[in-house]
């Protein structure tokens, strides 16, 4: 049963998230069909974060994954969220409306994201590192598929926005025949005091601290990893030829995070969560000072310090949720992930929108360098963490 159940929730998580990126994924056909401002261009993706915050709040404050079936909750934010992403096939490219949608998107997801967490915590403790990378590893390989769809799709972003809209469909039914764990806890009522729980235990003020590290860098990497890498590429290869490779490279990235998340949860139980969260943000921070080192030289080494920075960028994530997780009331767990998500992507909203505002202004190289200053904050918060549960 446990089996089946988690194989269940993270195809569902692969597909359902598949939404996340559309918009950096079709952003180059786009802005070949309609002429859009670098302002739009960027609000297409951030729009999507500040949904998410919303949401999320909104779930964390109403405690909805802890309240009600969770696997309910998923259905219904997948379909929906499936379903308002299709405005992006009837209204104009880059419009308010799609940015509009693309915010809805956004806040429909935070039924998804988190409320997977709540559903994988509760199969198991000793494992829960885990069942959370492996959450996450989902995620990632989400995330990464609208430039896989891209790719297939070719010229036509519409398919890629179509076949995001319809596995996102898919994986809010798949979700309905998971089971829920004998560490599942519901709270009895509404309480939106649960929250005040993040100030007030060390534990997990420290893991929300190491949390807002990483997302200092993450969204903004997966976000533009595609644009910055087409112009470090662009330096010497023909432009159709670096814009291939840039999808590649984006698809490629983030798909190796999602790898790495499945390994680094399974060593993060034998080892200690929060020894796995510094060692991702060591390889991370540096990977990024080293895109930025690299930027414009030869593409072969480009991509391949990008694809390091890809697999380091992302395994801490799951263990910072773990950690709150375990530091959490059963019955509470949900709302304190989903808080914790809505506080990080609230920092990525700013994040998102402006990587490419800066990028324009001082270069792709200096924007690089300038996201290693997150694992480095994350860091110092992890090794305060890691002394207390010593301790």
């Amino acid at each position: 049963m446990k089996a089946r159940s988690i194989v269940l929730l993270l195809i569902a998580e692969v597909a359902a998230l598949s939404l996340w990126f559309v918009s950096a994924a079709i952003l180059p056909e786009m802005t070949r069909e309609v002429a859009l401002s670098p302002f739009r261009q960027a609000a297409l993706s951030s729009s999507v974060q500040a949904g998410f915050v919303l949401g999320a709040l909104v779930s964390a404050v109403f405690g909805l994954a802890d309240r009600f079936d969770p696997r309910r909750v998923f259905a219904a934010s997948a379909l929906s969220a499936g379903l308002v992403n299709a405005v992006l096939l009837i209204a104009e490219p880059g419009s308010a409306v799609t940015i509009a949608a693309r915010f809805v998107t956004g806040a429909l997801m935070a039924g998804i994201y988190p409320v997977g967490m709540k559903i994988a915590v509760g199969w198991g403790q000793k494992d829960r590192g885990f069942l959370v990378g492996m959450l996450v590893a989902a995620l990632t390989l989400g995330s990464a598929a609208p430039h896989l769809f891209a790719l297939l799709g070719g010229a036509d972003w519409r398919l890629t926005v179509a076949g995001a809209s319809l596995a996102a469909g898919f994986g809010g039914i798949l979700c309905l025949f998971a089971g829920l764990g004998p560490f599942h806890g519901t709270a009895p009522k509404f309480d939106p005091k649960v929250i005040t729980k993040a100030w007030t235990d060390r534990r997990i003020r420290l893991a929300y601290a190491g949390y807002l590290g990483h997302m200092w860098e993450l969204y903004a990497m997966w976000a533009w990893v595609a644009v910055a890498s087409a112009a470090s590429y662009g330096a010497t290869m023909a432009a159709d030829d670096a814009d291939w490779l840039s999808k590649v490279t984006a698809f490629a990235a983030i798909s190796a995070g999602g790898i790495a998340c499945a390994l680094a949860g399974f060593v993060a139980d034998k080892i200690g969560k929060a020894d796995i969260a510094i060692a991702a943000m060591v390889v991370s921070g540096l990977a990024a000072l080293a895109t930025a080192a690299t930027f414009g030289g030869p593409a072969w080494l480009t991509f391949v310090v990008i694809l390091i920075w890809g697999a380091g960028v992302v395994p801490d994530s799951a263990q910072f949720s773990a950690l709150v997780a375990d530091a959490s009331p059963p019955e509470q767990a949900g709302s304190l992930m989903t808080f914790q998500t809505a506080l990080g992507f609230a920092l990525t909203f700013a994040t998102v929108q402006l990587t490419p505002v800066l990028a324009d202004a001082v270069g792709w190289p200096i924007v690089l360098a300038l996201m290693a200053l997150g694992p480095a904050f994350g860091i110092v918060a992890m090794m305060r963490l890691r002394s207390l549960l010593r301790a």
